[in-house]
């Protein structure tokens, strides 16, 4: 067994660097489940912008030949599940990147396939790559199919047919992620702008998600409803400190919890974490009461300097788009924040420009650099209040805010929009599934 000793002082997850010689993976000697001779496992402890720690293993044997890569997540489970849905229409779209864990569910809705949650390992891969995968898969049983029932056989060759075709990018389909536990990913191609073939979507997790993922409490309650028995009185004046992990090093941490009040809007939930072994430090906002009547859409034109240091709130299912660099960032990215507004385009701008992994590494081409750095210069323009530009908050659950520096009276570069929510925005905040009215009379009935 040979094993690589890191010193004490290197963190273990290190992120992706052609740069970094120090970066090695660690070898273990491990047994072929093949032809049960003696192979050799490697383990690289590295970290991804977007997806946190990922160990990635790859086991090979000398003796047989047969070899296997995958990736699992080192990182912690994400708080609302996502779904990706894309419209594959050509090659350059099958080419597209794809971080798949375990708990990953991948469909084609157009021939009814399905690849269930925990049935394949983890995958840092391509659309090409998942369907050359399935592929390999139906293949290897064909010579046994044709021997007991050749109509059986036929059916799945002309299966396998398709799959070639949506490979060669000749069929056009559209291929859905949905994963739980929320450490999957899609790769936008033409990021930092939206794409339109791709759409994502982030969910509360049911019940049972919670239990695949093994995060359900013992006596069988969300977390949630836990938190929810202390009441807002008790909390008001008094700061909470609980123990966690830091998101960047997964150091033991602590994180304080305060109930705030916004002068004209209502009480939020502040979190904050520092961690003392790598000095980072996150805070998260969420919202300390119920989901709104109405969307609410916030559009401010930014013309003054001053303009950037006004105070801004952006809960969990706001988006922030910004029209004149046809940028859109979707609900669920960079979580609940409670800044300023150039708090908040500094982390945008970090999160596209400096922390993007498609735009990292000897996989990225120069077209793409290109133009992820023009868009970073606008940016900076933005931040510089050298080009005028609007950045507007869509939010479905009416939780977020952005300070009014005339309050009470009407803001003249600000408008705020309230808005009745599609059945799809609804959908996403899990409001139609939810009884509010009569659900005494149906207790009733069932009892």
């Amino acid at each position: 067994m040979s094993l690589l000793r890191l010193p004490s002082s290197a963190p273990v997850f290190r992120e992706i660097s052609a740069e970094d010689e120090e970066q090695q993976p660690v070898e273990i000697e491990s047994l072929c489940m093949s032809c049960y001779q003696n192979g050799v496992t490697r383990l690289l402890f590295t970290k991804v912008p977007f997806f946190k720690e990922i160990i990635v293993s790859s086991f090979t044997c000398d003796s047989c030949g047969w070899c296997n890569t995958e990736i699992q997540s080192a990182g912690r489970i994400m708080e609302q599940g996502v779904r990706y849905s894309l419209r594959v229409r050509n090659r350059r779209d099958v080419n597209r990147e794809v971080v798949k864990t375990d708990y990953a569910t991948t469909r084609i809705p157009e021939i009814d396939f399905e690849i269930p949650a925990c049935t394949q390992k983890g995958a840092l891969t391509t659309i090409e790559g998942i369907l050359e995968r399935t592929i390999v898969g139906l293949q290897q049983e064909q010579p046994l199919r044709r021997a007991e029932d050749e109509q059986v056989a036929q059916k799945i060759d002309d299966f396998i047919t398709k799959l070639q075709n949506m490979k060669a990018g000749e069929t056009p389909f559209t291929i859905v992620v949905d994963d739980p536990s929320g450490n999957s990913f899609v790769e936008n191609i033409f990021a930092p702008q939206k794409d339109e073939a791709l759409t994502v979507t982030h969910y509360r997790r049911s019940k049972e998600q919670d239990s695949l993922l093994g995060i359900e409490s013992l006596n069988g309650q969300h977390s949630s409803d836990e938190t929810s028995e202390v009441h807002a009185e008790d909390m008001r004046d008094e700061v909470l400190q609980f123990q966690t992990n830091c998101p960047e090093c997964n150091a033991p941490a602590a994180t304080n919890m305060k109930l705030v009040q916004i002068p004209h809007f209502k009480e939020v939930v502040i979190m904050a974490t520092n961690c003392d072994v790598c000095s980072h430090r996150t805070n998260e906002v969420k919202s300390g009461g119920a989901i709104e009547p109405l969307g609410t859409r916030i559009t401010l034109h930014i013309t003054d300097p001053s303009d950037l240091t006004r105070d801004i709130l952006k809960s969990e299912t706001c988006s922030v788009s910004i029209p004149e660099l046809e940028f859109e960032l979707g609900m669920g990215a960079l979580g609940g924040k409670f800044t300023t507004l150039e708090g908040l385009l500094k982390d945008i701008r970090d999160l596209v420009v400096h922390k993007n992994p498609f735009t990292l590494g000897d996989s990225s081409t120069s077209d793409r650099r290109e133009k992820l750095q023009e868009f970073g210069r606008k940016f900076d323009q933005i931040l510089e209040v050298q080009m005028k530009a609007h950045i507007i908050l869509d939010d479905p659950a009416g939780n977020s805010f952005l300070q009014n520096v005339y309050a009470p009276e009407q803001d003249p570069e600000m408008t705020v929009e309230k808005y009745e929510r599609s059945f799809e925005q609804n959908e996403d905040l899990g409001l139609n599934d939810m009884k509010t009215e009569g659900y005494e009379e149906a207790a009733t009935t069932c009892s």
